[in-house]
């Protein structure tokens, strides 16, 4: 703008000029000839300045017009996630990489935005509920179809495909700016324990440029570790998931009170061991071993002393192999007796009534693990192993219990439900795990 004014100033000046020569001397055709040249300079003059500020006043218009509509796009529901490797490609040649990573932190907040906007009422009737939610249904991209999805199964494929000791699972259907050390840590020592192993996060949000930020630690150590956008429809297709998962994207069916998310996890879980098998972890889950020679497994919470008999199993870990049939009763159960108002009923309790009822029917090869295997301590109380000691009885207690963990623990469960808000104190068994278990160990005491 300054420089158009200086233009404009310059060439009224000259005018002026010529408007006194017109008024002072006497008009030869000569000099009407060159009054004439003048004009036309000063006109052609005007009209390109005039030509360039409306170029560039264009260009502001149509890159803001971009952005917006790739903000609108966004918030109403569409595709976020619209082929990013081919999108970035072409967006490298005209903008730099600061803006595009700009960009890219705008889709993230946007759907970090989505996920939290998705907090299901409570104090409400249940048709009044399926109402909210049906109205809500645009924004849960979980459920949408995008290129990242149908490109899950060949990014499945791809990742395993060699140099894994182990394939795990990981479900985080949160935001990524939720992500936090505490989850950080679990990763850290499910790779100190598995160095060649490789993990897969199935997350939406993690699937993005601020999630490719959280995990950049471990993989430029060299740790195969990568989120992927699930694709439900595929996951669930073939199997008793299909129609649960078809009556609630229609928006007739009661989601519940319980967190949705909570509920896709516990199927999600099942689905992804019953299509490719392997580990499915907790990210509230800190490894202490290998978890060499299990293999069609799962842990017992709790147990009668007496008789020695699980009283009730946890899915927060699951080892099995592709198309076993128990993963296939577990999906049966979910889809034939959804409550989302239960907590529990859909995921630790489910495995605990499908177990209990096939007791010791023929075609299912399972292990029930003693709790100490998965779960040391109960979520009654983990707490006592986030404090550090303040006497030697304490003290002594930390080292029996650092003792005991080390004997047939693969990892102990934090109860991140009642644990999520204690700090890790110094000394405490929760720090002195990390500090054993962990790769980068920062911030330890901080999380």
């Amino acid at each position: 703008m300054k420089f158009l004014n200086y233009v404009l100033l310059f060439q009224l000046e000259n005018y002026m000029m010529v408007r006194k020569l017109r008024i002072f001397t006497k008009v030869t055709m000569f000099d009407y000839k060159v009054l004439c040249r003048a004009k036309l300079s000063i006109i052609f003059t005007i009209t390109l300045v005039a030509m360039i500020f409306v170029i560039y006043k264009d260009s502001i218009i149509c890159e803001n017009s971009e952005e917006t509509r790739a903000q609108l796009r966004s918030s109403t529901g569409s595709i976020i996630y619209e082929n990013s490797e081919q999108t970035q490609g072409k967006l490298r040649s005209s903008i730099g990489n600061k803006q595009l990573y700009s960009m890219q932190e705008k889709i993230d907040e946007v759907e970090e935005e989505n996920l939290q906007s998705l907090v299901l009422p409570l104090s409400v009737t249940e048709e009044e509920r399926i109402a909210w939610f049906r109205e809500k249904m645009p924004k849960i991209q979980i459920f949408k179809s995008n290129n990242l999805t149908r490109k899950f199964h060949s990014r499945v494929k791809k990742f395993f495909r060699s140099g894994c000791e182990a394939q795990f699972f990981m479900t985080w259907i949160s935001p990524a700016a939720t992500f936090g050390r505490r989850e950080f840590f679990s990763l850290e020592s499910l790779f100190k324990a598995h160095p060649h192993g490789c993990l897969m996060i199935l997350s939406r949000s993690l699937d993005s440029g601020r999630g490719n930020k959280i995990l950049k630690p471990l993989v430029d150590r060299g740790f195969k570790v990568k989120a992927v956008t699930p694709d439900l429809a595929y996951l669930f297709n073939n199997t008793p998931a299909k129609a649960w998962f078809k009556e609630m994207k229609s928006g007739k069916k009661d989601p519940g009170e319980i967190p949705l998310a909570q509920n896709l996890s516990n199927l999600i879980r099942l689905a992804v061991l019953y299509k490719y098998g392997g580990v499915y972890l907790d990210t509230d889950f800190i490894v202490l071993k290998p978890f060499t020679g299990l293999k069609n497994s799962i842990g017992a919470q709790s147990m009668d002393m007496e008789t020695k008999n699980w009283t009730r199993l946890n899915n927060a870990v699951l080892i099995f192999d592709m198309n076993h049939p128990l993963l296939l009763k577990f999906m049966e159960e979910f889809a034939s007796t959804f409550d989302g108002n239960k907590w529990g009923h859909n995921g630790p309790y489910l495995v605990s009534r499908v177990v209990e009822n096939i007791g010791k029917q023929p075609g299912y090869k399972f292990t029930v693990l003693r709790p100490m295997a998965f779960y040391p301590v109960d979520w009654i109380r983990i707490n006592r192993l986030f404090m550090k000691p303040t006497n030697r009885s304490d003290s002594r207690w930390v080292q029996e219990k650092l003792l005991q963990l080390s004997g047939e623990t693969y990892g102990v469960h934090l109860w991140n439900k009642q644990t999520r808000n204690l700090q890790i104190e110094e000394g405490s068994v929760m720090g002195r795990l990390i500090l054993e278990h962990c790769l980068i160990c920062q911030h330890i005491y901080s999380s």
